[in-house]
């Protein structure tokens, strides 16, 4: 029979297990909300300027695409703050000058990166015409680009102070905020869009700037928390703001330039699908975006345990626990992967009332839009899992610093493997959107088996010091 001793130690496992994963589910579901309500944040002002005209939601969609692919890159340079603030704490639980340093550097990170990327966003205009867009709707998203543009500043300082919270471990007050900043965004686009409540009809401007206020009060709001709170206000973060450490700047872009990469290559793999979908016709583009929307929506869920194992992994990370590395990584792996299987089943077996949240079922116009978007959903159900699980362990990899090698195999796998072969497969063999679909899923399933075989690899050795 087996020793006293040794059931005491399966018991004290298991349990360690159930608790890692109870705080991972836990610090899990006001990330998650958080980042579904950012998106509506945007989906919003999209709605709103679609009321203007097809040419106006046709030069709105091209500047906010191109705000996006600069603006993701951006947010993963300056979210390089909550792997640094997580390994501190697990190394000292009640740092203080290392935090506000570390949040420090994420100001000046944000500020330094604007810079070049607003001069880029002025002339978007040269930007999209070079990438072949229309001049005309090219010239005219410049109406919504030299607003919106100015948001991206308020907005990365929000996303540091957010990855502040979330590294405390308190992401209910970035929830919270954010909740509060869907309804001012709404009610702003409104009244500066088309001149209600006596403000005056902007159009494509109002949008823009109604992106640029909800940014800053996001800030402001964060702001307010952190100086008034009891217990962050000790952090006096916005004390000695122009204390630059060349080499702590040095640190935080070293660990954050190759997360804006992973970023920017996986979101402009998206955006490539997009274009080989129109070159295929409309009718195979219209049941893509259904089927993308649909599949986004459910990524919030592994996005925000990738979220949560950062964290968690950090903290284990900066107290030299090898065995916490694991769990905090195999937890948050577990959750976001498992949520993907739900996800997965419901596409295949119920795909025809998913299309029905978009468009009209009943309408046999839309017939051949239903057929393509019910196969696009199965190829879609086949990649959720690979998705979810290269953006957990993205996460997990995060959390131990390691990020230039990961931003080198999604390089391969989204761009040297995805979308040739999504391109070959939809154009060489003529299988149309089904190939592009294929070849997205084949990069996601390397990515995503890339990715966990460095996470087994690299947690082993997690006890070392950190650099």
């Amino acid at each position: 029979m087996p020793s006293l001793t040794s059931l005491q130690t399966v018991k004290s496992s298991r349990n360690d297990w159930l608790s890692e994963l109870k705080s991972t589910a836990a610090l899990g579901w006001p990330l998650i909300l958080t980042n579904l309500a950012q998106t509506i944040l945007t989906a919003t002002d999209l709605a709103l300027i679609g009321r203007l005209g097809a040419g106006s939601l046709a030069a709105a969609a091209l500047a906010a695409s191109l705000y996006h692919a600069v603006m993701i890159f951006c947010l993963g340079l300056v979210s390089a703050v909550i792997p640094l603030i997580s390994s501190t704490l697990g190394a000292r639980p009640h740092a203080v000058r290392d935090v506000r340093s570390t949040v420090r550097h994420g100001f000046w990170s944000a500020a330094l990166i604007c810079i070049p990327v607003w001069l880029l966003l002025w002339n978007a205009d040269s930007v999209l015409i070079m990438m072949g867009q229309q001049p005309e709707a090219a010239r005219r998203s410049l109406e919504f680009m030299h607003t919106l543009q100015w948001a991206l500043l308020p907005f990365l300082c929000y996303i540091v102070l957010r990855s502040f919270f979330n590294a405390m471990e308190k992401p209910i007050w970035t929830l919270a905020v954010a909740g509060v900043a869907v309804g001012f965004n709404a009610l702003a686009a409104w009244c500066l869009i088309f001149g209600n409540l006596g403000f005056p009809a902007l159009g494509l401007a109002g949008a823009g700037l109604a992106s640029f206020c909800s940014s800053l009060l996001m800030f402001t709001g964060l702001a307010l928390v952190v100086s008034r709170h009891r217990r962050f206000r000790r952090y006096r973060l916005f004390g000695h703001l122009f204390d630059l450490d060349i080499h702590k700047l040095r640190r935080l872009w070293q660990l954050g330039l190759p997360i804006g990469a992973t970023f920017a290559f996986e979101t402009t793999i998206f955006y490539a699908a997009v274009v080989m979908m129109g070159l295929i016709g409309q009718t195979s583009l219209a049941a893509h975006a259904i089927a993308m929307q649909i599949a986004s929506i459910g990524f919030m869920v592994p996005l925000g345990f990738g979220q949560v194992a950062t964290i968690r992994v950090g903290r284990a990370y900066g107290a030299r626990d090898p065995d916490g590395v694991a769990r905090a990584g195999w937890s948050a792996y577990m959750l976001g992967v498992g949520f993907m299987v739900i996800t997965a089943s419901v596409m295949l077996l119920a795909p025809t009332r998913l299309i029905g949240l978009f468009i009209d079922i009943g309408d046999p116009a839309n017939a051949e839009v239903i057929v393509l978007g019910i196969g696009f959903l199965a190829l879609a159900a086949l990649f959720q899992l690979a998705d979810g699980a290269q953006a957990v362990c993205a996460g997990m990899l995060r959390g131990i610093h390691d990020t230039r090698v990961p931003m080198l195999l999604a390089a391969f796998g989204y761009w040297g493997i995805g979308l040739p072969l999504g391109a070959l497969l939809a154009f060489g063999l003529e299988m149309g959107g089904a190939g592009v679909w294929l070849g997205l899923a084949a990069g996601l399933g390397t990515v995503a088996l890339l990715m966990t075989r460095r996470w087994i690899r690299r947690a082993h050795h997690a006890a070392i010091a950190i650099p």
